[in-house]
């Protein structure tokens, strides 16, 4: 009989190989992401050079949008947000601001900016939501609606301007975001070119370090605090590498809730946002694929990478770690409200293919990363494992997490040029390489944390200290006509 000693022995390096095992297939995957999103990228590009956006605006296909824009407590940018969306280039558009139950002045500031006076305007209340107090129009620009209501949160919020919209397709963007001038044109290509299309994703940017001045994007610029330059280099790598990849195969989950567009009778259909949920816009798009695939119905999900929306991200690491922790913890929800979809056939590459991966590698993949970390060294100094086991373990989560930074960097480089400034691009480069010491790891600590502490979460908004577009964090001067 094999004595316990050796039993657990080999117990203790079965684990330890399981663990190499799992970093060499998750990273391998990201590489084949990299790829198909290179190859995907390219493809986009070329077809750019055959669409003229200007004719494409005058032309009688043109569908109008409603811009929805979700607040609360967003005093320090919301004139100048507004601003910027009331000024898109675009024919036909309303901007609705939806100030959900603010304890700030974030409604005042846009009375007083915006000249809003109470309007009665009736809707169909499609989607339940908490109560519309009032709702105003601009005297200075009839494209802008504020809709003030009760608090009910984020996705709450979102319903109630659905409800209100005018529009059949609805555009939804965070408070303190600003999208270039071309945006809405380059999203809503896809919902004309293809009648199938029921939800886009634009790519969403770091604002901070940038010039912007009345809601416009001047110059683009890298901000020189170290923990929003690291995220800039992240975002690269999530929406170049990540979303494209996924979109090349069919199989987006997440538009982001910064800047996404969606067809609202699909979404009307789908039941609307779901009101007691974190994770609202993936929850929100695992909806509609489960809606196409239940109704038998043709359609699409696609991310285009050139529609750009700037973003404010947290500025210090107690504000990173609760975003962070936020979205981990709706990534769980949404899991596990459509766990019936898991290897279910009947969904086709998003029940066989895509929800697995997001189960065995976005929600087992921080704890047992995190686990090789601490158990391999530990493993190492019992002797299970020799160093260059140990060190093949790091190398390889390093050395894939360094390329796959620097690759989305490339590809970013290579095509739209965004960081023409060579200090920029070297800088960029240097935190491409140094996230992976340290502040990839911390990320994956936030999200075992948020994983074990999933049960007491409670449904509410993600507060974050705000700056105005400036760099202020007072508020901005509000100009009245």
């Amino acid at each position: 009989m094999m004595a316990t000693h050796d039993v657990l022995y080999r117990i203790v390096l079965a684990v330890n190989y399981f663990s190499l095992f799992y970093v060499i297939t998750v990273s391998t995957i990201y590489l084949i992401q990299l790829i198909s999103a290179s190859v995907g990228l390219r493809r986009y590009v070329r077809s750019l050079r055959y669409i003229d956006y200007r004719r494409f605006l005058d032309s009688e296909h043109m569908v109008p949008i409603s811009l929805l824009v979700p607040a609360y407590n967003e005093s320090a940018t919301i004139v100048d947000s507004v601003r910027n969306l009331i000024s898109l280039d675009f024919p036909e558009y309303e901007v609705i601001v939806i100030n959900d139950g603010s304890k700030d002045d974030t409604l005042q500031l846009l009375i007083d900016a915006y000249e809003l006076l109470p309007f009665h305007q009736p809707y169909k209340k499609q989607l339940q939501t908490e109560e519309i107090v009032e709702i105003y129009r601009s005297a200075v620009d009839e494209k802008l609606i504020v809709l003030n209501k009760k608090n009910g949160g984020k996705a709450d919020a979102l319903n109630a301007g659905i409800n209100v919209a005018s529009y059949p397709v609805i555009v939804t963007i965070d408070a303190d975001s600003i999208l270039e001038k071309s945006s809405l044109i380059k999203i809503i290509y896809s919902f004309v070119s293809d009648p199938t299309c029921i939800a886009v994703g634009g790519i969403v940017r770091i604002g901070s370090g940038c010039e912007i001045i009345d809601g416009q994007m001047k110059t683009v610029g890298l901000s020189k605090n170290p923990v929003v330059a690291l995220q800039t280099t992240e975002y690269l790598r999530a929406f170049l590498t990540g979303r494209i990849g996924f979109d090349v195969m069919g199989m987006l989950l997440i538009i982001s809730g910064a800047f996404g567009a969606f067809n609202k009778a699909a979404v009307i259909e789908a039941g609307g946002y779901t009101r007691n949920c974190v994770g609202e816009d993936m929850e929100l798009v695992v909806k509609l694929h489960q809606l196409m695939h239940d109704k038998k119905r043709k359609y699409s999900v696609r991310f285009l990478p050139d529609p750009i929306c700037w973003t404010q991200p947290p500025e210090h690491m107690r504000d990173l770690k609760k975003q962070r922790k936020r979205w981990h913890i709706g990534l769980i929800d949404t899991l596990l409200r459509h766990k019936k979809m898991l290897f279910n056939p009947k969904y086709g590459r998003i029940g066989m293919i895509c929800l697995p991966y997001y189960w065995i590698f976005e929600l087992a993949g921080p704890l047992i990363e995190t686990f090789g970390y601490v158990f391999i060294p530990i493993s190492f100094l019992l002797g299970v494992v020799n160093v260059w086991f140990m060190l093949s373990f790091f190398l390889v989560a390093v050395l894939y997490g360094t390329i796959l930074s620097v690759g989305a960097l490339l590809l970013e480089e290579n095509t739209f040029k965004k960081y023409p400034d060579i200090k920029q691009l070297l800088q960029l480069f240097f935190y491409s390489f140094v996230d992976n010491f340290g502040y990839r790891q911390l990320n994956t600590v936030f999200r075992v944390e948020a994983t074990f502490g999933f049960k007491k979460n409670k449904h509410r908004w993600g507060e974050l200290k705000r700056k105005s577009f400036s760099g202020n964090e007072s508020k901005p001067e509000v100009k009245k006509s």
